[in-house]
């Protein structure tokens, strides 16, 4: 190595969901490659899928991922009501909106206050924050602890609930029962409130992208479960459609597949995107939380992610609320369904992004292929990309300044790298 060459090696990229590298080589002030290698080995969920009933579907894909299971369960429970021509509406839809408002509210709180926030203000990790700034994560873990309230209630379990089925839920609650969990939800929703004024006065560096956003929108709500796939750069369409405008590409260097629009290359999706795309869709309160934390309708700033996800936590807490107020007990825990020979799609809003997954069954309702896309795999080029130009203008730094703020910039996204594949080092290396 001469001495102009410059590496630098982190064994562990901290405070985000799984492992792998990141390969960061500049020449002066000009940055020469970026690349985010996926490297383990291929987890064949998939494969075990198939030759399965199409009633295990939702139990299987929620191990997928500890974090975010219900979206897993809600994914493959949509795709197969599409295929067998059936959906889930009234109180019974309602209930599945409310046990996802728990996922975010926990996903989204675990990411905000112990895995990110520590990047803004300097801190290596949450428990040296937590010196500084004890109140700060208290009231964040009682946070987090109502999501999973709301996870376990519904879903039987707050890891991998075993409550959801094909067509609705095994167990219903009466009204009577969530007594206890409105009192919880109401005080979460203002602690969370509270919290926004904080995440607001965090420090944000100056920068911008041209994103093309892509989640899903609704005509009367912000999504969870339903809706068409849109961005804000034209595209438009039914979830049946995804395989026509989107595709997934092996690439040299890593093991994880890469999604792209077909027509455009790399898109975001996630909470920024959500937001962009459904401002509108937000609940008073969540929309007049947003302006008081400073954001617009609209922003591409990646770091102020954080605040965006703040917003969604109220928003999250709003809508549980509205859903239990407003709650009638169903006459049955789940709808009939006769399978069919059929490939069904489904989509919903997991906290990292859009989760897409298509089966094709046939008629006794045996899983014959299965294919899952999560968030970050969608996020992988979009993450790339924002280390080319993020450290295009901050290739002056140090290397230690530098290398901080490159895993930053990854845990804007949140990536849940193990959802895929995983995530372990951090190399750059100077000419």
């Amino acid at each position: 190595m001469n001495k102009n060459t410059r590496t630098i090696k982190v064994d562990y990229l901290a405070r985000v969901e799984g492992e792998g590298t990141l390969y960061v080589k500049i020449s002066g002030d000009q940055v020469k490659d970026v690349k985010l290698k996926i490297f383990e080995p291929p987890r064949f969920f998939e494969a075990l899928l198939r030759g399965r009933h199409y009633s295990e579907a939702p139990d299987i894909t929620a191990r997928i991922c500890g974090i975010c299971p219900v979206a897993y369960q809600m994914s493959a429970s949509h795709a197969m009501e599409d295929a067998f021509g059936v959906q889930v509406g009234g109180q019974l839809r309602a209930l599945r909106r409310l046990i996802y408002c728990g996922e975010w509210i926990e996903s989204h709180t675990l990411h905000v206050f112990m895995l990110h926030a520590p990047d803004f203000l300097g801190y290596p990790d949450m428990m040296h924050m937590a010196q500084d700034h004890p109140e700060i994560i208290k009231r964040a873990l009682q946070i987090k602890k109502t999501g999973n309230a709301i996870i376990s209630f519904l879903g039987g379990r707050a890891v991998h609930p075993i409550n959801v089925r094909v067509g609705g839920f095994y167990k219903i609650p009466t009204r009577q029962e969530f007594t206890p969990l409105l009192e919880q939800l109401r005080w979460g929703r203002d602690a969370i409130h509270e919290s926004l004024h904080w995440l607001a006065q965090l420090p944000f560096p100056d920068f911008e992208q041209d994103y093309e956003f892509v989640a899903l929108r609704h005509p009367t709500e912000y999504p969870f479960n339903e809706g068409r796939l849109v961005s804000n750069k034209g595209l438009d369409i039914a979830i049946q459609d995804y395989d026509n405008y989107f595709i997934e590409e092996h690439v040299p260097y890593s093991t994880a597949l890469h999604s792209r629009l077909k027509e455009r290359g790399a898109y975001l999706t996630g909470p920024l995107a959500r937001y962009n795309l459904n401002f509108d869709r937000l609940s008073p309160l969540a929309q007049e939380a947003a302006r008081e934390a400073g954001l617009d309708p609209t922003c591409s700033n990646p770091f102020k992610s954080i605040i965006v996800r703040g917003v969604e936590i109220l928003y999250a807490f709003d809508e549980a609320i509205r859903i239990i107020e407003q709650y009638e007990m169903p006459d049955q825990p789940a709808i009939e369904l006769q399978p069919r020979a059929a490939t069904g799609y489904g989509c919903t809003e997991a906290p990292r992004g859009s989760l897409y997954h298509r089966y094709k069954l046939n008629d006794e309702g045996t899983i014959l292929d299965a294919n899952i896309i999560p968030p970050t795999s969608q996020n992988q080029k979009c993450i790339e990309n924002d280390l080319w130009h993020y450290v295009a203008q901050a290739a002056h730094l140090p290397d230690e300044q530098l290398t901080w703020q490159c895993e930053q910039a990854i845990r804007n996204y949140d990536p849940c790298i193990s959802c895929s594949t995983h995530f372990l080092k951090l190399q750059i290396e100077r000419d």
